[in-house]
C-alpha cells in the first residue's frame, strides 16, 4: 500500500526553494537525485496505460527512476540481491559485527566522502582478515559482506559498516573447517576495535601525504601536516565502536536480517507522518532511550538537507564482499566450504519476473486489478515521456 506521504511529496513540493537557497552547496549528485525522486513514477518519465481482462479497469503505470537512493525503487533491487546470496548461505552461524567511524571525523567524511567511505572499508576488511587469522582468536580464512550506512535514525551523519560474517573458516592448509570458538561474539570486540582504530588511522596519516583529502571551509587548516596530526592524536587515545550483535542462529536468519539492512536508503516513506506549513513530522528510534518509538519534526529545509548528506559519490559500492566470498573466485571457495561442511550443492533459485520478486517480497501481485480484485492489469499501449509534474501525481 502506498504510503499517505512520501520524500518524493516533500521534493516536489519545497525542492525548488531549496534549490534556490542551497545552489551554490549542492553537488551534481545531489542535483540528480532530487531530479529522480521528483520525476519517479510520473508522466515526465513516461510508462504504459494497462487494462483489467476482467472489469476494463484501466490506469497508467509510470516508470521508476531507479535512483539507488530513492526510497521507491529499491524493492525488486533487493529482491534480486536476496536471491542471489540465498544460494551461498553456509550451515553455520553468523555474525552481525558493526564498524562505526567516530563523530568526530564525520565532517571530514562529508568532504572526503569517496576516500574515507573506501577507506572505511578497506580498514574494517584488514581488521577482521588479520585478527581472524591469527591463531590465538580463530586461525582461518574468512569470508564476509559488508554494507555502507551514513545516518542514524534522525538523518544525521553516521557513517557505519554492517558486516555478515559466517562463524568459523578454512584453516590456511584448506583441509578442514574451523568453527567459531565463541558462542556471543565472533572476535572479540576490544582487539578489533584496537586495531581498527589502528589500521584506519595509519592510512588516513597516508592519503593526507599523498595529497588525496580536500579541506573546505573550518577544515582547511587541516591541509597544513602539522594540523592534522594535532586533529587525530586524540583519536588514537579514544576507544572506536566496534559493536558486535549476538549470532543470528543460522542461515535463515540472516536472510530476514538481509531483507531489513540491504539497499535501503537514508529514511523509507513508511516513516514520514506529516508535511504541514513547511514542517517534517517522521518517526524514528531512540536508541539511547530503550529504542522508543518517537516522533522528531523538521523544516522541509534542513529535512532535505539531512537526507543529501546521504548521497553517495556516482558508481561507489556500498555492498563489498571479501575473503571466501569476494567476486573473483567465490564459486569455488563457496564449494569448498560445502564439502568441508557436509553440505549438499545448492539448488538454483527459480527464474522470476519482476511481478513474482515483487509478490515474493511484498506478498502483493502488482498486477492484480485495484477494483475488482480478481482480474489481471495487461498493457495495451505506451504512455511517451514527457508530460507534466503536477504536485499530485505520485502514480
Amino acid at each position: 500500500m502506498r504510503p499517505a506521504l512520501e520524500v518524493a511529496d516533500i521534493v516536489r513540493t519545497h525542492g525548488g526553494e531549496f534549490r534556490r537557497v542551497h545552489a551554490p552547496t549542492l553537488s551534481g549528485g545531489q542535483k540528480r537525485v532530487l531530479r529522480a525522486i521528483e520525476l519517479c513514477r510520473t508522466a515526465a518519465l513516461g510508462g504504459h496505460l494497462e487494462q483489467c481482462d476482467q472489469c476494463g479497469h484501466e490506469r497508467n503505470a509510470y516508470n521508476s527512476c531507479a535512483n539507488r537512493h530513492c526510497p521507491k525503487c529499491q524493492s525488486l533491487a533487493r529482491a534480486q540481491w536476496l536471491e542471489k546470496r540465498q544460494a551461498e548461505l553456509l550451515a553455520c552461524e553468523y555474525f552481525h559485527v558493526v564498524f562505526t567511524l567516530p563523530e568526530s571525523l564525520a565532517a571530514l567524511a562529508l568532504q572526503n566522502q569517496r576516500q574515507m567511505y573506501a577507506l572505511l572499508f578497506r580498514a574494517t576488511a584488514e581488521t577482521l582478515q588479520s585478527i581472524a587469522a591469527d591463531p590465538k582468536y580463530l586461525g582461518a580464512q574468512i569470508g564476509f559482506f559488508c554494507i555502507l550506512h551514513t545516518w542514524g535514525q534522525t538523518l544525521t551523519h553516521h557513517p557505519h559498516l554492517h558486516c555478515v560474517v559466517p562463524g568459523g573458516g578454512i584453516s590456511p592448509d584448506g583441509s578442514r573447517w574451523v568453527p567459531c570458538r565463541r558462542r556471543r561474539f565472533f572476535l572479540p570486540v576490544r582487539v578489533l576495535s584496537c586495531r581498527f582504530r589502528k589500521i584506519y588511522l595509519r592510512s588516513l596519516k597516508q592519503i593526507h601525504a599523498a595529497g588525496k583529502l580536500r579541506f573546505h571551509g573550518q577544515l582547511q587548516h587541516l591541509s597544513i601536516p602539522a594540523c592534522f596530526a594535532r586533529y587525530l592524536a586524540p583519536l588514537r587515545r579514544r576507544k572506536w565502536v566496534v559493536y558486535a550483535k549476538a549470532p543470528f542462529g543460522g542461515p535463515d536468519r540472516v536472510l530476514d536480517y538481509l531483507a531489513r539492512y540491504t539497499h535501503r536508503v537514508a529514511i523509507s516513506n513508511h516513516r514520514l507522518r506529516e508535511l504541514q506549513d513547511g514542517q517534517v513530522r517522521f518517526s524514528y528510534k531512540d536508541y539511547k532511550h530503550e529504542h522508543q518509538q518517537k516522533v522528531m519534526t523538521l523544516s522541509a529545509d534542513e529535512f532535505l538537507r539531512r537526507f543529501l548528506l546521504h548521497v553517495l559519490p556516482d558508481a561507489f559500492q556500498r555492498i563489498r564482499h571479501y575473503g571466501l566470498l569476494g567476486n573473483r573466485h567465490r564459486a569455488e571457495r563457496l564449494a569448498r566450504c560445502r564439502e568441508l561442511l557436509a553440505m549438499p550443492a545448492p539448488i538454483p533459485p527459480p527464474r522470476r519476473d519482476y511481478r513474482q520478486r515483487c509478490q515474493q517480497l511484498s506478498g502483493h501481485d502488482p498486477l492484480q486489478c485495484p477494483r475488482c480484485n480478481h482480474g489481471k492489469m495487461v498493457r495495451i499501449g505506451m504512455v511517451p515521456a514527457g508530460g507534466l509534474v503536477p504536485a499530485w501525481d505520485s502514480s
